[in-house]
Protein backbone atom coordinates (compact mmCIF):
# COMPACT_ATOMS: atom_id res chain seq x y z
CA UNK A 1 0.00 0.00 0.00
CA UNK A 2 1.25 3.46 -0.90
CA UNK A 3 1.03 6.43 1.44
CA UNK A 4 1.10 9.87 -0.17
CA UNK A 5 1.77 13.14 1.60
CA UNK A 6 1.13 16.53 0.07
CA UNK A 7 4.03 18.89 0.56
CA UNK A 8 6.41 21.47 -0.84
CA UNK A 9 9.86 20.62 -2.19
CA UNK A 10 12.50 23.21 -1.31
CA UNK A 11 15.74 23.23 -3.27
CA UNK A 12 18.42 25.57 -1.93
CA UNK A 13 22.09 25.79 -1.07
CA UNK A 14 23.47 24.09 2.05
CA UNK A 15 23.60 27.18 4.32
CA UNK A 16 19.98 28.09 3.54
CA UNK A 17 18.88 24.49 4.14
CA UNK A 18 20.61 24.60 7.53
CA UNK A 19 18.85 27.89 8.31
CA UNK A 20 15.46 26.30 7.55
CA UNK A 21 16.30 23.16 9.56
CA UNK A 22 17.34 25.28 12.55
CA UNK A 23 14.19 27.38 12.22
CA UNK A 24 12.15 24.16 12.27
CA UNK A 25 14.06 22.83 15.30
CA UNK A 26 13.38 26.01 17.27
CA UNK A 27 9.61 25.45 17.06
CA UNK A 28 7.59 23.29 19.47
CA UNK A 29 7.11 19.71 18.26
CA UNK A 30 3.48 20.34 17.34
CA UNK A 31 4.42 23.19 14.97
CA UNK A 32 7.40 21.66 13.15
CA UNK A 33 6.96 21.68 9.40
CA UNK A 34 9.75 19.58 7.85
CA UNK A 35 8.35 16.28 6.65
CA UNK A 36 11.67 14.87 5.41
CA UNK A 37 15.22 16.08 4.77
CA UNK A 38 16.03 14.50 1.41
CA UNK A 39 19.69 15.55 1.21
CA UNK A 40 21.90 18.57 1.96
CA UNK A 41 20.06 20.84 -0.47
CA UNK A 42 16.50 19.47 -0.65
CA UNK A 43 13.77 19.58 1.99
CA UNK A 44 10.20 18.32 1.85
CA UNK A 45 7.95 20.50 4.02
CA UNK A 46 4.28 21.03 4.75
CA UNK A 47 2.66 23.18 2.03
CA UNK A 48 1.08 25.69 4.41
CA UNK A 49 4.41 27.12 5.65
CA UNK A 50 5.67 28.57 2.38
CA UNK A 51 5.01 32.20 3.31
CA UNK A 52 6.46 31.78 6.80
CA UNK A 53 9.71 30.39 5.34
CA UNK A 54 9.88 33.14 2.69
CA UNK A 55 9.42 35.91 5.28
CA UNK A 56 12.00 34.37 7.64
CA UNK A 57 14.53 34.15 4.81
CA UNK A 58 13.80 37.72 3.76
CA UNK A 59 14.28 38.96 7.33
CA UNK A 60 17.50 36.93 7.66
CA UNK A 61 18.89 38.42 4.45
CA UNK A 62 17.97 41.96 5.53
CA UNK A 63 19.79 41.47 8.84
CA UNK A 64 22.89 40.10 7.12
CA UNK A 65 23.27 42.52 4.23
CA UNK A 66 26.07 45.05 4.15
CA UNK A 67 25.33 48.67 3.43
CA UNK A 68 28.28 50.86 2.57
CA UNK A 69 28.45 53.93 4.81
CA UNK A 70 27.58 57.18 3.05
Amino acid sequence: MVNATKGLLISCDIPMAQFIINMNASLPASQRFIIHVLDNTHLFVQPNVEQMIRSAISEFRDQNSYEKPA
